[in-house]
Parts: structure tokens; sequence; C-alpha cells
């Protein structure tokens, strides 16, 4: 994958983004990067680039103790963040033996035929915890169930609170999705769904008892999981996150037990366009293969025609399938797979699409509402 531009990566970093947890600062100089937590430095690491591959070798130069695994963590997800062309890091130096254990037992890295480790990114990127609050340590048992005679296995409680975050380093923002309520986030989804540029996709206008209503019943529902995006706190989007298996789709496809679907409302005009859906597109994603370590695909279902949405869609890693006519509209499945998204290193744009620039944060006006912007291009 080509590397990233220099100017759509900050100086600063930030991990574990999850609210109510302590965030760890990471500050790059040069090729030192410096872990903080409160002010306080844990760790420098040095990081340089092999002479003959595409991979970094990082030295943990100093600390004023060993550090806790998770700035170990933090560390890296920077590293990589930085070098997405980097397929691997080496960890030369002594001062990564508490961490051997740990690191190949999560699943992080592996032993190299030389001395030390081997850190692959797309191992990493797999890891739960550094984008999700208070992640299982093994999948939900498996189990199957019959809803409205379709087989499936039954799934795990939805989640409450925030499910991912995860700090944007070319938008110099943090995106997080947590699970939408009726008490909290209707009067959201009733302005948003009476959009008319979301009504022309979604056909879901009306008044509020009827959202009400179509908000509770997905709540309800077990494989339909409502989100509400943010960047830095800010709600921009709804989404709609569903197991195929027992959707709609999956008649129109050989569905596995664990491929995933997606629907998506971008409501605030000044969060539409490209320097956003390079953020908010790869971290759905993420997130979805990162919920369950069985999901192998994800799916989606554009309207055949929206192609502004299809060229999106290409260009973060997804394959066209077949169109197909569901009982509402002609619509084309298109796929992608759990190995082309963190083989491609997907959760970063490529050079083959414009980076986004880095861009001031959306301030709410006094109503509550945002913003619009005055070069907005819809996603929907």
């Amino acid at each position: 994958m080509p590397d990233q531009p220099t100017s759509a990566v900050d100086s600063t970093f930030f991990s574990y983004c999850i609210a109510g947890g302590p965030r760890i600062e990471i500050r790059r100089d040069g090729h030192t990067f410096v872990v903080r937590q409160g002010g306080d430095p844990l760790l420098r690491i040095s990081v340089r680039p092999e002479p003959t591959t595409a991979a970094l070798t990082a030295d943990i130069v100093d600390g004023p103790k060993p550090p806790a695994l998770r700035a170990i963590l933090a560390g890296l997800e920077a590293i990589t963040a930085a070098h997405p062309d980097a397929h691997a890091v080496r960890l030369v130096g002594p001062r990564w033996s508490p961490y051997v254990a740990d690191l190949i037992d999560q699943g992080i890295a592996i032993a190299d035929q030389q001395p030390g480790l081997v850190v692959l990114p797309d191992l990493l990127w797999q890891s739960r915890t550094l984008w999700l609050p208070d992640a299982p340590s093994v999948p939900y048992p498996l189990v199957y169930t019959l809803t409205a005679g379709k087989r499936h296995p039954r799934r795990r409680p939805k989640p409450e609170g925030e499910v991912y975050a995860r700090f944007i380093p070319w938008l110099k923002q943090t995106i997080s999705f947590r699970a939408a309520t009726v008490e909290r986030d209707l009067p959201l989804v009733h302005r948003w769904m009476n959009d008319p540029r979301v009504a022309a996709f979604w056909k879901e206008d009306g008044d509020l008892e009827k959202h009400r209503r179509y908000l509770g019943d997905l709540l309800a529902d077990p494989h339909m999981l409502p989100l509400i995006a943010s960047f830095d706190d800010v709600p921009f989007g709804y989404f709609e996150i569903y197991w195929a298996k027992e959707n709609r789709l999956a008649p129109f496809y050989d569905a596995d037990d664990y491929d995933r679907g997606w629907h998506v409302v971008i409501g605030e005009d000044a969060y539409r366009g490209r320097d956003w859906i390079t953020a908010w597109l790869p971290s759905l994603m993420h997130y979805l293969f990162l919920d369950d370590c069985r999901t192998q695909r994800i799916v989606g279902e554009p309207q055949s025609d929206h192609h502004q949405q299809i060229r999106n869609l290409e260009k973060a890693g997804f394959a066209k399938i077949k169109n197909f006519d569901f009982p509402h509209k002609r619509a084309l499945l298109v796929m992608l797979l759990r190995e082309r998204f963190f083989g491609d290193r997907l959760w970063v744009p490529s050079l083959e699409t414009p980076t986004a620039r880095p861009v001031d944060r959306v301030e709410p006006l006094a109503n509550g509402q945002i913003p619009v912007a005055t070069a907005a291009s819809p996603v929907l």
C-alpha cells in the first residue's frame, strides 16, 4: 500500500479513545515516538526503516520504569498508523523482553527466525482492546436457533453505550460509535430521516411517532443494532448494522453465519463528502470485523443506480457481486472480505484516493443543530 502523505499524519496521536478511560498520547519527533499519559512520559520508541525490506525496526530507548502493556500497544498503534506501508515492525533490543509472552499470546506479534519479535499490522489492527470497551476475550458460544423459520447462531446481547472509538490522524479528531436509544436519539433520527436528501433514498420520512416505533422495533430485533456516529462527540450520522443470516438479504446470496451488513444515514451536511468518508467508512468496517472474529465478510446492498455510493464502496475495498431485485428497489450486492481489509490495510486511505486534509471541529449551533457546509456532497 502506498505510504501516507506526510501532511496527513499529525505529530500527535491518541490511543485508547473509548469514553471513560484514560487516553494515551503519542507524540512523534522525527524517528522517535514518545508515549505519554496525563502528561507523564511512559516510554520512547525509536523507529527506523529496514534498508532492504518494507519493514521497520522499533527499539524502546528509555522510560522511567517498564510501562504497562497498554502503553506498548498504544505506541505500536501510532507507529503503524504513521507508516501504513510497513508490512512489519521488528522489535529489537532487550526492553521488549517483559512483553514477549503477552504479545505472542494476544496474537499481536510472532516469533521470527532472527532474534526478537515481529509485529504484523494486520494482526495488531485486529486487537479488540485498542478500540472496543471491555472487549470479551472469547467469541460468544455457538448455539443455533430459529427466527421466522431461519436457522442462525444465537447472538450476543446487544451492547449499550459506546462500542468503538478511534483517533483519525488525518482529521485530528476522534470518531466514535454508540448504541442508539429512543430516549436520547429519537429527535436526531426524526430530523435526519426527514432531510429531503436522506428521505429520497431511505423513504422513511414521517412524524415523530413513526420514528419512535421505527427505532423501538430495531432495538427489539436481536439481529439489528442501531448506532449513532460522532466526531469529537458531535453526532453526525445514524448507522444500522445487521446479521445477514437473519436479514431480508439472506435469500439473495449464500449468507454465512457471521456475515454483517449495514445501512448509513449521514444526517449533517457539514459531515458529507470525501473529507469525512475516509474516516467513518473504514472505521465502521473495522468495528464490524472486530466485533466478532468469525465475521469474514461484510455485505451491502446499495441501490444499483446510486453511483456515488458505489464508487465510494469500491475505493473502500468492496467487490461488486451481482445486481438483484429487492421488493422495494433494484440493488447491487457488494462484499468486503476480512482478508482484504486487513491485508491491504484499508483502515487508512491510499494515495489512489486523495487523502482528507485536517479539518476544524464542527461546533453545534445554539439550537443543537450543525451548521451547513458550503461545499458538501451527499454520501447517500
